[in-house]
């Protein structure tokens, strides 16, 4: 019981073996689960996400953890492209030109470290918002909300599987050799990579926020309606 509670998957693993037999409904999971493994998930920076990463079977879940988030008019409005190894260096090409593109003046040493992103963390993934391109009349705030959700679904099935994540984005994001790189359509737009793998080493938990500093409750006056409408 007491290694179950220590990590976030001990608690699934726990959860199975308890429930009765083809048996799990959705008031069945911990909550505690779903808060630890939430606050369980930090950043921990590409340069420290090491080998291994995750194999065919954890790749799969987290993929498929995309799928569970909120989707209006079902228009899976957002993709993600893997960056296999033996792709590594034509995005470090990329990442050198883009910062080229911006500074002509670059260093070498600025022109490698750009390149030096590129090959840090095991799994890379793109994350990419399609804001249009089909018959839903769904707004693009709406499709980032889902794209967001979707990012975070992947980021919580890594942290579940023991896996350290990070995000991170850059102005090469809106260079045109990334967008030619990766074929992103006019109305494609990169919102951030996704970099996954073991974490060699991790800073300490950054303190959260309090409740209070982000949700207020709105206030409304008490008594006769104000409505100009009932006068």
């Amino acid at each position: 019981m007491r290694r179950a509670r220590g990590h976030p998957q001990g608690w699934l693993r726990l959860v199975h073996r308890l429930r009765p037999h083809r048996v799990l409904r959705m008031n069945s999971m911990p909550a505690g689960f779903a808060s630890e493994l939430i606050q369980a998930r930090c950043t921990v920076l590409p340069k420290r996400l090491a080998e291994p990463g995750p194999d065919a079977r954890q790749l799969a879940q987290i993929l498929e953890a995309a799928a569970a988030a909120p989707d209006h008019g079902e228009l899976v409005p957002w993709r993600f492209v893997i960056v296999p190894a033996h792709a590594r260096a034509a995005l470090a090409d990329t990442f050198e030109g883009a910062l080229v593109e911006r500074d002509a003046t670059a260093t070498a040493q600025q022109r490698q470290q750009a390149r030096e992103k590129a090959f840090r963390a095991p799994l890379l993934l793109l994350a990419i918002a399609r804001l249009g391109g089909d018959d839903g009349n769904v707004p693009p705030t709406e499709r980032f909300v889902s794209a967001g959700c979707a990012i975070q679904n992947m980021l919580l099935m890594a942290t579940a599987q023991g896996f350290g994540s990070a995000l991170t984005s850059g102005k090469a994001l809106q260079s045109p050799l990334l967008r030619a790189l990766f074929a992103l359509k006019a109305h494609e737009q990169a919102l951030c990579f996704l970099s996954i793998g073991t974490a060699s080493a991790r800073k300490p938990r950054r303190p959260r926020p309090a409740a209070q500093r982000y949700v207020s409750t709105l206030a409304v006056p008490v008594g006769p309606s104000c409505n100009p409408g009932n006068a």
